[in-house]
């Protein structure tokens, strides 16, 4: 069995980072879906990839994975990208570009 450990993004949702700093050790698919012929369902026999562990910091998550003996996979958040902006600019007298509706 292998894992992987992330932490979940924001929620596109909501404005908040209610649990944007958590830390998810969540099984990896062992068995690939089944699609029923009847009704057309997908189903699995793979129970693993229904628990989902939450951590309050990385490093508890990697410790919990290495004392169980599972091999896990790291995913590292990426660093969100900010552009500062305040609506005074838009009125500067030094603006490179004029200022035109």
């Amino acid at each position: 069995m292998s894992a992987r450990i992330y932490s979940p993004a924001k929620n596109a949702m909501q404005s908040g980072k209610g649990k944007a700093g958590k830390w998810v050790l969540s099984y990896e698919p062992e068995t690939a879906k089944t699609i029923d012929p009847l009704m057309g369902y997908t189903s699995s026999g793979d129970m693993s990839q229904q628990i989902k562990i939450t951590f309050s910091c990385k490093e508890e998550a990697v410790a919990y994975a290495e004392r169980e003996n599972i091999a896990y996979k790291l995913i590292e958040p990426r660093k969100k990208k900010t552009q500062i902006a305040s609506y005074s600019e838009n009125f500067r007298h030094d603006r490179i570009a004029p200022w035109t509706h």
